[in-house]
């Protein structure tokens, strides 16, 4: 094999051959592992009882049927939790993108005062945390139990996330900075005008990030959601996943095999329900995610 590089060519060895043909074969079965058990998920959510009981492979549907789909869209708490953990994802990510943006900028200012220590502390918050018990009485001292900011506010900022964005910033030229000032600009406009703008890759990462967290979040709305209309989503698929039966029956689904329905099938088109929005959010956002990743990790 002969790879040509600038008009010159450049001959391969046996072990790199065998290396790459090792490589290709090696991922492509760790694809199809980690791939098949969600493609059996939905191929079994879309087949029918009778097949459904037989189990064994599913490459395609067997027996194709939809009123696995009717019957969960029929129950009210789906919709609830979609519009929870909509509200609660896209306030999320808007606001813990922005919020560590505004704390990554200055940290990343070798003349801030404190620098070094203040790195430190949002360091330390990697390693130790105050724990389940604290952060409750933290919510139920604001007032936030059975509230939807206490889906969000708790996890707002990741330390992990500040320092991806302070490394980013890290890597941004101080001749662009300086040239600004000299034509009049301040902090805030240099922020919004020119470091932002040029931070769209890290920005997406991170925003991605959170939106996946908020997104799969289900034991915030266990701690802090005492009425289950205000679920997030993840959370009602738990409880469709551990007492399906009662769960369709509260919404007036009987799950039986006479209706083309079993508790198998339920279970599966509820994880499909609750997992390709966000997967239709990937492929928006992939050109940005390996960029990001790389610009932020640069420096430490």
């Amino acid at each position: 094999m002969k790879n040509k590089i600038s008009g010159t060519t450049i001959r391969r060895s046996n072990g790199e051959r065998a290396f790459s043909i090792f490589n290709y074969i090696f991922f492509t079965v760790l694809c199809v592992i980690m791939v098949y058990p969600f493609w059996h998920v939905v191929m079994m959510s879309f087949s029918s009882v009778e097949a459904t009981a037989r189990g064994g492979v599913f490459l395609w549907p067997k027996g194709f049927n939809l009123d696995t789909y009717a019957k969960v869209f029929r129950d009210p708490s789906i919709w609830t939790g979609y519009t929870t953990t909509l509200l609660v994802t896209i306030a999320s990510t808007i606001l813990g993108t922005l919020f560590t943006a505004t704390t990554a900028y200055p940290l990343s200012k070798k003349d801030l005062p404190f620098s070094k220590t203040l790195s430190l502390l949002v360091l330390f918050t990697m390693l130790f945390s105050g724990g389940m018990i604290p952060g409750y009485l933290l919510m139920k001292n604001l007032h936030l139990i059975d509230n939807r900011w206490s889906l969000i506010l708790p996890g707002l900022i990741s330390a992990y996330n500040v320092i991806i964005m302070k490394s980013n910033f890290q890597t941004m030229p101080e001749s662009l900075e300086e040239s600004a000032r000299l034509d009049g600009a301040n902090d805030v406009t240099i922020f919004w005008k020119i470091i932002m703008p040029l931070s769209k890759a890290t920005v997406a990462t991170i925003a991605l990030f959170t939106a996946v967290g908020y997104w799969n979040d289900y034991f915030s709305s266990v701690l802090y959601i005492n009425s289950k209309d205000k679920w997030a989503l993840q959370a009602v698929l738990r409880y469709m996943l551990t007492n399906t039966n009662q769960a369709m029956q509260s919404a007036g689904v009987t799950v039986a095999a006479t209706t083309n329905v079993t508790a198998a099938t339920i279970k599966a088109a509820s994880v499909v329900v609750a997992t390709v929005p966000i997967l239709c959010v990937y492929p928006f956002v992939q050109k940005y995610f390996v960029k990001g990743v790389m610009i932020g990790g640069v420096k430490g």
